[in-house]
């Protein structure tokens, strides 16, 4: 009996069992709604995508992300992986010699330009900004928060830095922490987070706690990120929340013209660090664009009979 291949890659990593896991289904021509979002409970990941056929011929492919629960319009580790993923079937895995590729994915929020790079010392994948991060008005209250996230009011905040709404293709609740130790604290209260977080569209939003202390001497920010709408997790590496975060670094550190590269550490209270690239381009003090890169590896392959 024939079936849909898919593969599972840990992402934003170059060592498995770290890193974000993703499945993928490849050849998801005739699925319907339903049958993804019930493929995705099964894998039981944070998201699977599913690959179906570009509707632009001049694009790779159109990728459709979901998690357990609902579809994504863009969401950054599946784009990394998913971009991996077309480009080591098409190139092979790169041990023969450096590859380059292009992939321009179609997802809900636009197409996305990624660009990938196969080699013997792994995959590295990076994707534009598919739009550029736009800030939501938001009255934050300090003591609510430090609450909600089980925290003293001092530490929430550092520098210039203030809670934040912002959005580039999936919204967050962006929250500056003090420093380490209490990042590594952070226990979401989830009754009290429903008056913290507002909601936008179908969900609450996530929320996304950062500190400039880092664990790795090569890292500029520490990350953590929950989902608390439905039941709280924690996400091990986050690339539209760091896509977002491009928006409060712009505006509370206001780097001067050039291209800002910074390195972004997640998921190391889980036990599965991470690490994302994030490049700002920054022209007459306005963020005019940007790139969020990492690793991915593949852990698993197999096929779906659905």
């Amino acid at each position: 009996m024939s079936g849909r291949n898919y593969e599972v890659f840990d992402v934003f990593t170059d060592k498995v069992l770290t890193g974000n896991p993703l499945a993928i289904v490849h050849d998801a021509e005739g699925l319907d709604d339903l049958t993804m979002q019930r493929i995705a409970r099964e894998f039981n990941l944070s998201e699977t995508v599913f690959i179906l056929p570009a509707k632009n011929p001049a694009h790779t492919a159109w990728a459709r992300i979901f998690t357990p629960d609902y579809e994504m319009p863009f969401a950054g580790h599946p784009t990394v992986g998913t971009a991996v993923a077309l480009a080591q079937r098409r190139f092979g895995d790169g041990k023969e010699g450096q590859q380059d590729a292009l992939i321009i994915l179609e997802e809900q929020v636009g197409p996305v330009r990624c660009g990938v790079k196969l080699s013997a010392g792994g995959a590295f994948a990076e994707f534009d900004l598919p739009r550029l991060p736009q800030a939501i008005p938001y009255k934050y209250d300090k003591i609510a928060i430090a609450n909600a996230m089980r925290l003293e009011p001092r530490e929430i905040g550092f520098e210039n830095h203030v809670p934040s709404i912002w959005d580039a293709g999936v919204p967050f609740l962006l929250v500056p922490i003090h420093g380490l130790e209490a990042a590594g604290r952070i226990r979401i209260n989830q009754t009290a987070m429903k008056d913290v977080a507002p909601t936008i569209g179908h969900r609450q939003l996530p929320v996304y706690a950062y500190c400039r202390e880092t664990i790795l001497h090569g890292s500029h920010f520490h990350s953590r990120m929950f989902v608390s709408d439905d039941g709280t997790y924690e996400d091990p590496a986050t690339g539209s929340a760091t896509a977002a975060f491009a928006g409060a670094i712009h505006a509370f550190d206001e780097p001067l013209d050039g291209v800002l590269r910074l390195s972004i550490e997640q998921g190391h209270e889980m036990g599965r660090p991470s690490h994302l690239r994030l490049e700002l381009d920054i022209v007459d003090q306005k963020l005019t664009g940007g790139r969020i890169g990492g690793s991915a590896i593949k852990i698993a392959e197999g096929q779906l009979f659905v």
